[in-house]
């Protein structure tokens, strides 16, 4: 399934165009690596605007819920996506680069055919976590993981030669 919803981001901003949708996680391809399954969908809105300085860019809301993979139990982990983002607009590279050395905004060149649901899916990778866990106490692995300790704490209060002291005594 292939979602696609494309912009001149210039001329949307002058326009102070404004858009909303719903994209299904099945059409992230880039994002299926990092999820558990490809259920649900991600509600999102652009919108083309200048800020403060007059410079052009556009503002990116994406909600939704995504499942990822625990990196312990390799379970899945339900991710709530809520994301707020504007983008500067760079008309060239000198443009862009210049743009790049203010920490203070994020910027991207203009291309006359913007795909935005790509721009949506590049800005879910970057906001993920680096390795995604479930909280202390919810993991399913951390549940394995204390009844093998009350497990072995059971059979190590056993001497391991217990059986052959009792059959010594036997014979």
């Amino acid at each position: 399934m292939s979602v696609s919803f494309v912009i001149d981001p210039l001329d949307f901003v002058q326009n102070t165009g404004i858009h909303h949708g719903k994209i299904p996680v099945d059409a992230l391809v880039r994002l299926h690596d990092f999820l558990f399954d490809k259920e649900g969908e991600l509600i999102y809105q652009i919108s083309g605007q200048f800020d403060k300085h007059e410079k052009p860019g556009l503002h990116l809301e994406i909600k939704g819920k995504i499942h990822l993979i625990c990196q312990r139990c390799l379970g899945k982990l339900v991710h709530t996506v809520d994301l707020q983002t504007f983008l500067v607009l760079a008309k060239t590279e000198a443009e862009l680069d210049q743009a790049d050395e203010d920490d203070s905004a994020d910027a991207i060149l203009s291309t006359p055919s913007m795909d935005v649901v790509s721009l949506i899916e590049d800005e879910i990778i970057l906001s993920l976590p680096i390795s995604s866990c479930h909280t202390e106490g919810e993991c399913s692995a951390q549940e394995l993981e204390s009844i093998k300790d009350s497990l072995t704490s059971k059979t190590q209060s056993a001497h391991p030669f217990a059986a052959l002291l009792a059959l010594k005594k036997t014979n």
